[in-house]
């Protein structure tokens, strides 16, 4: 019989080949029914094959005669569950895994495969392989190998932040990350540690809270939306856009950041923006601070006239920062996709840029790690206007420090130039960059 757990994570798994996002679907009703146990071996095995994709392919590639992305999806990735389980999960005996893999073939309407998922699974059963070795003088490919990462995108960093970094970078990724949490009120961290949850202080917030123990969305707290899940480095971000009146939050789904905007700014008005209508509602059920007007609009066009003294463009983009948290996106990109993401980013800051008032100030940002995406798109939207200037975020750091906002001490390591830079692993949060950018006083 196969377990529910199994059965969750081969739906979820088929669901992300498809085009969705795992994180999303983890948190989502679909895992209300599943006993704690197995809620839990479901994230697990689903998250792990994620991570471990290509390492998981090279081992049923050993024993299977059909390469493996010649396999039909259902099969391979079962297999891919099965061997994840083998490999990584010393809990699971090795019977059960073979045997749950062969009943997901089955219940996946792929029956006439079974006899070779089986052959297969019994392989590496006996096999079980031993990961390579992972040194600090390895090379960019054996890096990508032991820490499934595609060597494109390694070659990608190490030129613009060194072999070192690459291999603090693709570890992290490879790590469960801490769940770090954004808390709407003094009482509920009380709440929360009531609730059997275990608290830190956040490393570069103040204000955040990392989870050591427990699941916080079980927790009333979290559905009560008095406490929220936002990485510290977006709400690093969030806190650079600083004071105003009248505020503009462009792209604001899921609206974490719009939250600790109109958090810190509770008698402005903040405009959160979002192109497609379900997101825009979702994001109104969300997000609870009452001086949070939300709207859905084109980003590349905004309606709406230069009348706010502070914005956020937090645009879509690659996502190669959050890769420790969304790891189905190493396995989705092309080099191509980088550059048609920055025509749109180009697009969005201009269209933002022509809703700043004289003397406002505007931050762009994105969750990725590549020039492409960042430093360019900065430059290319403001050549040529003179009446816009790159304010160093150095400054702004500073300023949130001696507020005792910023608790990170090493100011050198979190920026580039005039630009703001969060690492993966260099830093314990995602991996987020950017820029603040001044139009001058008519």
């Amino acid at each position: 019989m196969l377990s529910p757990s199994r059965t969750a994570a081969f739906d979820i798994l088929m669901r992300v080949e498809q085009g969705a996002f795992a994180d999303e679907l983890l948190h989502s009703g679909r895992l209300d029914k599943l006993a704690a146990a197995d809620r839990a071996l479901c994230t697990e095995i689903v998250m792990g094959v994620l991570r471990w994709r290509s390492r998981l392919d090279e081992m049923i590639g050993l024993w299977s005669k059909t390469p493996p992305l010649k396999l039909d999806p259902e099969v391979l990735t079962a297999l891919r569950m099965g061997a994840y389980q083998l490999r990584y999960l010393e809990r699971v005996p090795a019977h059960a895994a073979v045997d749950q893999t062969v009943e997901l073939v089955k219940r996946a309407g792929r029956r006439f495969s079974a006899p070779m998922v089986n052959a297969v699974m019994r392989k590496i059963a006996g096999a079980k392989p031993a990961p390579p070795a992972h040194s600090d003088d390895a090379s960019l490919d054996q890096v990508a190998s032991a820490t499934a990462h595609p060597p494109w995108l390694l070659e990608r960093w190490s030129a613009a932040y060194g072999l070192a970094a690459v291999q603090q970078i693709a570890r992290y990724d490879q790590e469960v990350p801490v769940p770090t949490l954004r808390l709407r009120d003094p009482q509920a961290e009380s709440d929360l540690l009531s609730e059997g949850i275990e608290l830190a202080s956040g490393v570069l917030v103040a204000t955040a809270r990392r989870v050591t123990s427990g699941d916080v969305t079980k927790t009333s707290v979290f559905a009560q939306a008095r406490a929220y899940l936002q990485d510290e480095a977006s709400q690093l971000v969030a806190l650079l856009v600083g004071h105003g009146a009248r505020i503009l939050d462009c792209c604001a789904a899921p609206g974490g950041k719009a939250s600790v905007i109109a958090e810190r700014n509770p008698s402005a008005l903040v405009v959160a923006s979002e192109l497609h209508p379900a997101r825009a509602r979702l994001m109104r059920r969300l997000v609870h601070a009452p001086n949070v007007r939300v709207i859905a609009a084109n980003a590349e066009a905004l309606p709406l006239g230069q009348v706010f003294d502070r914005i956020l463009a937090d645009v879509p983009c690659s996502g190669t920062g959050t890769l420790g948290r969304n790891p189905e996106i190493k396995w989705r990109l092309r080099p191509e996709d980088i550059s048609h993401l920055h025509g749109s980013q180009v697009a969005i800051l201009r269209a933002a840029l022509s809703c700043l008032l004289p003397g406002g100030r505007l931050v762009y940002s994105t969750c990725s790690l590549e020039r492409e995406e960042n430093e360019n798109v900065v430059a290319e939207a403001m050549a040529g206007r003179n009446d816009l200037r790159l304010l160093d975020c150095r400054e702004e750091l500073q300023h949130l420090q001696a507020k005792h906002e910023l608790v990170w001490s090493d100011l050198n390591s979190l920026v580039r130039g005039k630009f703001l830079r969060t690492l993966p692993g260099v830093h314990p949060c995602d991996g987020f960059f950017a820029a603040i950018i001044e139009r001058a006083e008519t």
